[in-house]
């Protein structure tokens, strides 16, 4: 395959509808932005403006949302889940999406394999309270349980002082950092999908 055959689909967990600010789409953005640098091209879904109704199924029947945005997911080689702390937690809009991606454990393809093997899944997260690594470590088992493969180093976030109010999209610019821990998250997570694309796991 080319350096520009990967493409990507930010989940975005803020609890603000568009057009609201979003510290979460924006580091979701950036790390599209970083991944862009190794051939990637993706999307963004704020899922807060979409109708996705709880449950474990790939489709809850009338008015649900979500079976449009899985077949983005599908058709992603990487998938990306931003999402703020709240409470210590991954926020519950977030939590709704990795129920839904709960689904796929009923999915399989001819032989055997989940639908979601061979894809690729990085995190980011922002907060003004601790519980990056906990959000993260959350997010990881979610996604691993559900079929996806997890990188190396594939987290990037940011999070303020402790009992201070300013977010991440506040900031006059990207600390280094979370700059760095973006672009080796980019590095890795292309790679990954890069090789699984043409040596996909074997069958069940």
């Amino acid at each position: 395959m080319t350096n520009s055959d990967l493409t990507a689909v930010v989940l975005v967990g803020t609890l603000s509808p568009s057009p609201a600010p979003s510290s979460s789409e924006l580091i979701g953005r950036q790390v599209l932005d970083a991944l862009a640098e190794h051939g990637v091209v993706g999307t963004v879904v704020r899922l807060v403006d979409h109708d996705v109704k709880p449950g474990v199924q790939v489709d809850m029947g009338a008015g649900d949302e979500w079976p449009a945005i899985r077949q983005q997911v599908l058709a992603a080689d990487i998938l990306v889940i931003a999402t703020p702390i709240w409470m210590g937690q991954p926020s519950s809009v977030t939590k709704r999406a990795l129920e839904r991606l709960d689904g796929e454990l009923s999915e399989k393809d001819d032989e055997g394999r989940l639908l979601t093997y061979g894809k690729v899944a990085a995190v980011a997260v922002v907060g003004n309270e601790d519980g990056a690594h906990h959000v993260s470590a959350e997010v990881f088992q979610a996604l691993n349980d559900v079929g996806f493969t997890i990188p190396a180093a594939a987290v990037t976030y940011w999070v303020g002082a402790a009992m201070q109010g300013t977010d991440y999209n506040e900031l006059d610019e990207v600390p280094e950092m979370t700059a760095t821990t973006t672009r080796t998250l980019a590095a890795n997570t292309a790679h990954l999908a890069r090789l699984l694309h043409g040596a996909q796991y074997p069958p069940a």
